[in-house]
Formats: structure tokens, sequence, C-alpha cells
């Protein structure tokens, strides 16, 4: 692994872990195992590695948009919007530093960097948006509030144990209860299709 990579990944997962308010330059270097010295003169300093981490999240995000909207073009609408979603899901299930690092951001950490949600989230809101070609915009913002509570908190089951996204059947019910209020919230006809 090269510096560059080393320097991202420690930097998104203590981003991710104690938000960018949270974390120093010292604990991003001192993780990627390199000096201070090195980690500025490749990325600069802290709110460009914050930049550089959210960037590249972001690209992982569109990509797997892109990729889905591609997969599901002459479906049914709203067997394309649930496949959508299952995709998006299945994304943030695989990337949980990702979804801790909006998490992050909408509990105000790094309030000083303003301009990444116009800059990430409302394009690949407009994006989907495209695929239903409605006023889906408040369905959307509900499946990435709820997908992303679900990965990094999950459900308590009766015993009061928390059961998260490495739970088959927590995931499972999860999924069927998004493609519930989902398919309903868009009012399509019928059940949704089985999760």
């Amino acid at each position: 692994m090269d510096q560059v990579e080393a320097i991202l990944r420690a930097a998104t997962q203590l981003f991710a872990a104690l938000g960018y308010d949270g974390t120093s330059t010292s604990q991003i270097a001192e993780a990627a195992g390199l000096d201070l010295a090195t980690v500025n003169a490749h990325l600069g300093g802290k709110r460009e590695l914050y930049l550089a981490v959210m960037e590249r999240a972001h690209q992982g995000e569109r990509a797997m948009l892109e990729q889905a909207i591609a997969e599901t073009e002459g479906m049914e609408l709203p067997d394309r919007i649930h496949r959508i979603a299952d995709r998006y899901l299945d994304f943030f299930v695989d990337n949980p530093d990702v979804s801790a690092l909006w998490l992050h951001r909408w509990l105000l950490d790094a309030s000083d960097v303003t301009e990444l949600e116009r800059q990430y989230i409302r394009p690949l809101l407009s994006l989907v948006g495209e695929v239903t070609g409605a006023d889906t915009e408040m369905a959307l913002w509900m499946v990435v509030w709820c997908v992303n509570g679900f990965v990094r908190g999950g459900i308590l089951d009766e015993e009061g144990r928390r059961r998260g996204a490495d739970d088959r059947v927590a995931l499972r019910r999860f999924r069927s209860c998004m493609h519930l209020v989902l398919h309903r919230s868009l009012g399509f006809p019928g059940d949704p299709p089985s999760a």
C-alpha cells in the first residue's frame, strides 16, 4: 500500500470513529505509520484530508448509484426504485465508515466545512430523482436517514440487544420494512416486491 492510500485509510477510519472535530492530523499520521510532515506533503492539513476522504466516499457512492441505475434500466418503476434502494443499503452495509462520516456531519461535526451536502448529496438525490420522474425528495431522504441509522445503530431485540447490519435476520427485516415504507410513501399500488 502506498503512502497516500495509507493516509486516506487512516483518515477515513479516524474521521468515521471520532468525527472531524475529534480527530487530529497527528492521530492520522500515527495511524498511517508516517510522520506529520509526510502526511502534510501528500495531502495537506486536516481540512484537505477531510475533503479528500469525503470526495472518495462520494465517488464510491456515486459509482454504486450509477451502476444500480444502469442495471435497472427497463424495469417497472416500483421494482426499479426498490432495487436501487437495496443497492444503497448494501453499499452502506459494506462501507459502514462512509455511513459514519455522514452521520457525524448530520450531528454538526465539521460545521465549518459547509459545501459537502450541496456538492455531494444534492447531485445524488437528483440522479435518483431522474429515474422516478417525480418529486421523491422526501422519500429519498427517508431512505438515506433510515439506512444510515440502521447501519450505524441497528435495532434492539426483545432482550434489549443491539442487532445491526451484520445480523442477517435484522438486515432482512430492515430491508423488508424499507421496501414497504418506500412503496407506500411513493404511492405505488399493491404490495412491494419481496426483499
